[in-house]
């Protein structure tokens, strides 16, 4: 280890974060591979070693002979620090070598509040954050995942963007780039070559150009590149690769526990919900593929936990078949099987008995807004008789908590709707005192509300975020109506959500408020210790830009979308068509269930 370094380690805490040397992590020889990729999470060890797919790509990537791919996390504010005042450039953990000299360096991008932290990590490798700025043979930077179905705000950073699922464009472009190194080109002549690869957009080959109202007015492209550019997709999740022997980690990180993924896409189409979505189709794996991936998961990991993972685990047909092959193996090691995304539509006491076999937890769903009216509108199809009943049969059941979470200023929301989120609350504690089995131990009801952000290839895309003021209203008006002890409120500050809104809504003007706010100061905004709102205000100001332009503006259904540049597969008619129904208070009913 590198003298500076163990210095620094000494003066940080949590060390076993920068060290590497977990069990399990993949070290090549650096002269037997063509292609060095260091995969970037921007946030820190912990929320990123929970990420299942870092350790999809990590494997797929080193699975390729020719490629050595290692793991890069955001240090916290401390290691920053010493990094910055002993001049140690960011490095990858498997080697230790400084990512500037890789080949590749690839972001994972899942949180607009994250951006930030991607502009300092490259500051930190010792890169321009400009493309434009980074010389044809510094390394290519390439990013995936949800944030990237609108690529804009982070365009002038970005080399290249890998739109939808990754496991197979991955592949082609580390071969692609690889194919262009050996032939002795550089980074131009790759990018013009990577246009043609599925799923690829690249900034650099797109232009945009404003009206005076500071609307997009048209988005100009060279030849050789796609408008839109179409999503990837695994369609055979069967035959995809799942990292049933991943990473372990050598510190404790937010999520200990091994992972199932029972299907992607959802059948529901809430209309607020980008994964619902951006995930489209709905594609299972097998009973038969999952029994035998979770069972190698806990073998391969040691974890007392297996958890069942899908925007809506419940949906999974075979769900309880699953739950009892799986128990065959878990019980007589008392590993706890967990289901953490559950619907109140489709709970039953016969599946509460298997997942509460081993360990009893509490109970959590999301009815996402108090009133029928509301929960129509956001095409949630869920009745309170269906919440209700679902607590009645976890509290006959035993257990004696509930979780119950909800947004607020969804559109159309009025003072009526969150004042029905109090009333739901209180008819939930009026089950447990009427049904529960064990009433010895008191009842825990929480209640938490987030800022609904309108997020791009929904229906509500077009909707306006309400004003942080007006939000904090709606809170002290729940937080009047709902004084009962047994009922514990927790809401999201306004702030971060209002961020988040421009930024998921932003177009290329953007990159220059998130570089000044980060030479500001800003990075780690997900993390309420480190946000500040005025860094970010102050941001705007200094580029002559309105947030309340990209978050407080309700766009009108012929206005060109920043995020029009790529598409999720789902056409915008149909969205708009979603969106007039919300207004209507008309439901649409459910997608095929069929997971495979």
């Amino acid at each position: 280890m590198d003298v500076k370094l163990e210095r620094a380690l000494q003066l940080v805490q949590k060390p076993a974060r920068y060290t590497g040397g977990e069990f399990r992590q993949v070290v090549k020889d650096r002269s037997e591979v063509k292609v060095r990729i260091a995969f970037c999470f921007p946030d820190t060890y912990e929320i990123g070693m929970s990420n299942l797919g870092l350790h999809i790509l990590y494997s797929v990537l080193n699975n390729l002979d020719y490629v050595w791919c290692e793991r890069v996390f955001a240090p916290w504010r401390d290691m920053e620090e010493q990094m910055r005042g002993s001049g140690i450039p960011l490095y990858g953990l498997e080697s230790g070598d400084p990512i500037r000299d890789f080949d590749i360096i690839a972001f994972s991008l899942g949180y607009e509040l994250s951006y930030t932290n991607v502009i300092n990590m490259l500051d930190l490798a010792g890169l321009e954050p400009r493309a434009g700025d980074r010389h044809d043979s510094s390394p290519l930077v390439i990013a995936g995942g949800t944030c990237t179905f609108n690529p804009e705000p982070l365009a002038d950073f970005i080399d290249l963007f890998a739109i939808g699922e990754g496991e197979d464009i991955i592949g082609e472009i580390v071969s692609l780039f690889s194919e262009t190194k050996i032939a002795g080109k550089g980074k131009k002549e790759f990018l013009k070559s990577a246009a043609a690869v599925s799923g690829a957009y690249i900034p650099s080959l797109y232009c945009m150009s404003y009206r005076d109202n500071g609307t997009l007015a048209m988005i100009a492209h060279e030849d050789n590149a796609e408008l839109p550019v179409m999503k990837r997709i695994v369609s055979d999740l069967d035959a995809a690769f799942f990292p049933v022997e991943p990473v372990l980690p050598s510190t404790s990180i937010i999520h200990d526990r091994a992972v199932l993924e029972l299907f992607r896409g959802c059948i529901h189409g809430c209309r607020f919900c980008q994964a619902g979505h951006i995930y489209r189709p709905v594609r299972g794996r097998t009973r038969e593929t999952l029994v035998r991936q979770g069972i190698e998961a806990l073998k391969g990991s040691g974890y007392n936990e297996l958890a069942l993972l899908s925007l809506s685990t419940s949906d999974y047909e075979q769900l309880v078949e699953l739950c009892d092959e799986l128990l065959e193996y878990c019980e007589p090691g008392r590993i706890n099987l967990s289901l953490p995304s559950l619907r109140a539509d489709n709970f039953s006491a016969e599946l509460m008995e298997r997942v509460q076999s081993v360990r009893k937890s509490g109970l959590t769903f999301a009815p996402e807004a108090g009133s029928q009216r509301l929960r129509d509108v956001i095409n949630k199809n869920v009745t309170e008789e269906e919440v209700l009943d679902t607590c009645r049969v976890a509290f006959e059941g035993g257990r004696n908590s509930a979780k119950l979470y909800f947004m607020l200023g969804l559109p159309t929301e009025t003072d009526e709707d969150v004042i029905a989120i109090a009333e739901l609350s209180k008819a939930v504690l009026s089950t447990w005192k009427k049904y529960a089995s064990n009433k010895s131990r008191g009842v825990r009801i929480t209640v938490s509300t987030s800022f609904f952000v309108p997020k791009p290839h929904t229906p509500f895309q077009w909707e306006a975020q309400i004003s942080m003021d007006e939000y904090v209203r709606r809170t002290e008006l729940l937080r009047g109506a709902m004084r009962t002890k047994a009922i514990k409120y927790n809401w999201h500050e306004p702030a971060q959500g209002f961020i988040e809104a421009t930024l998921a809504r932003g177009d290329r003007r953007m990159c220059d408020v998130i570089e000044t706010a980060w030479r500001n100061g800003a990075r780690l905004d997900s993390w309420n210790e480190c946000f500040s709102l005025e860094r970010w205000m102050d941001a705007f100001r200094e580029c002559g830009v309105d947030p309340a332009f990209y978050a407080n503006r309700e766009r009108e259904r012929d206005e060109l979308l920043p995020w029009s540049v790529v598409s999720a597969g789902v056409s915008e008619d149909f969205l708009w068509r979603g969106r007039v129904a919300s207004r209507a208070v008309a439901t649409a009913p459910a997608q095929n269930r069929s997971m495979r």
